[in-house]
């Protein structure tokens, strides 16, 4: 194959990027972000109460962190077979959710479901990103989040105006995923190319080097990391209950569909924002309007609000991940640990603090209020930190 025809196969490796993207479709919006359109219907169909679905949210982010934890050494050449394994389990996690009405069986379920996500999280990065070398790709990879949010809330809407309960829609997100998992796996078995993929940069190409050591670039970028872990996950757990009550005849489920809605084209977007300006001003960018989404709900409970703050929040979480995993791909070199699989943990930690923080905080003041702005604080923090990049 001659150079250049190589560097346009590597460029345009849809097949691969689609078979990742599916990965995360299955594991992140469907085997863990469907748990909050869900959610509302399991406390209506008796099977848990708002406070045992807290333990259930805070099990599977618990479970997201010993799943990243398994993988802290795992090689990009064995990334396929851990992408294979985590789609499996997560289905088999959905299906068991149909079956299982216990709420402590439900806990232990959605525990596993976290290990399933965070394995597909770093499996499906670490094939692509690494293994394959096409991190140019790392936009339509990491939008698979967001098919799978839009995906999975639109078959819970029609499965609910059909009127299936919860263990039926479960049955049916399954089933759902076991097609797009068969679908997607053939690509899988794609062999990367020999020549290398560029690497991406934590600056814009033409601007000044940056500040600090490649080391403690790697530290501020995974404090910065866990900090946004907390400070999106109240709207992605809670949005559909703080909403319910301003919506008058319109399903919750619908706004979490638009919240998957934007995270579809902001990879994209932040992705090209990363490229012109650099990491630092973008995550900065990224983080400071998701603040500002996080928030909105606090100061205006109008649909309108409510609408826009699922936009802004779901338009800049997965454009975090965007931004900040090939930059820690970027300055992996400079530590003795698996970058992804450590920020993929941190992250972690930061989803289970958020959820723990804000049911104490509901407990006492019946508001969600001071949730979300401890959320939005983390958040402002994180892109203050973000300038020292």
């Amino acid at each position: 194959m001659t150079t250049a025809s190589t560097h346009l196969a590597r460029h345009h490796a849809i097949g691969p990027a689609l078979a990742a993207a599916a990965v995360l479709a299955i594991g992140m919006g469907f085997g863990r972000f469907a748990f909050t359109g869900l959610y509302p219907v399991m406390v209506h169909d008796g099977f848990l109460t708002v406070h045992s679905g807290t333990l259930a949210a805070s099990a599977n982010y618990a479970g997201y962190l010993i799943g990243a934890l398994l993988v802290s050494n795992a090689k990009p050449v064995h990334a396929r077979g851990l992408c294979i394994w985590a789609t499996a389990g997560g289905i088999v996690c959905m299906a068991a959710l149909g079956v299982l009405h216990g709420t402590w069986a439900i806990v232990a379920v959605r525990g596993l479901a976290g290990v399933c996500s965070a394995l597909s999280m770093v499996a499906a990065s670490l094939w692509l990103l690494q293994h394959m070398g096409y991190a140019r790709d790392a936009p339509l990879l990491y939008a698979g989040v967001g098919v799978g949010i839009v995906f999975s809330a639109e078959l819970i809407a029609v499965g609910q105006h059909v009127g299936f309960g919860s263990s039926a829609l479960w049955a049916v997100l399954s089933a759902a995923s076991f097609v797009l998992a068969i679908a997607a796996f053939p690509a899988l078995r794609s062999r990367p190319e020999p020549e290398p993929a560029p690497m991406f940069d934590l600056r814009p190409s033409a601007g000044p080097p940056g500040t600090g050591a490649p080391i403690a670039q790697a530290v501020r970028l995974i404090l910065i990391y866990g900090l946004a872990g907390f400070g999106y996950i109240v709207t992605a757990t809670y949005l559909p209950f703080f909403i319910r009550d301003a919506l008058g005849s319109v399903d919750p489920i619908h706004v979490w569909a638009v919240f998957g809605f934007g995270a579809v084209p902001s990879c994209f977007f932040w992705h090209s924002l990363q490229v012109r300006m650099g990491t630092r001003h973008s995550l900065m960018s990224n983080l400071a309007v998701q603040a500002i989404g996080v928030v909105l709900p606090v100061f205006s409970h109008t649909a309108a609000a409510y609408l826009l703050s699922a936009f802004l929040v779901g338009g800049t979480f997965v454009g975090t991940v965007t931004i900040a995993m090939p930059a820690a791909r970027r300055v992996a070199h400079a530590v003795r640990f698996n970058m992804l699989a450590v920020m993929t943990a941190v992250y972690g930690v930061g989803q289970i603090i958020g959820p723990l923080v804000a049911n104490a905080i509901l407990a006492s003041t019946q508001s969600f209020t001071g949730s979300l702005l401890s959320a939005a604080g983390a958040l402002i923090v994180s892109a203050a930190l973000s300038a020292q990049l």
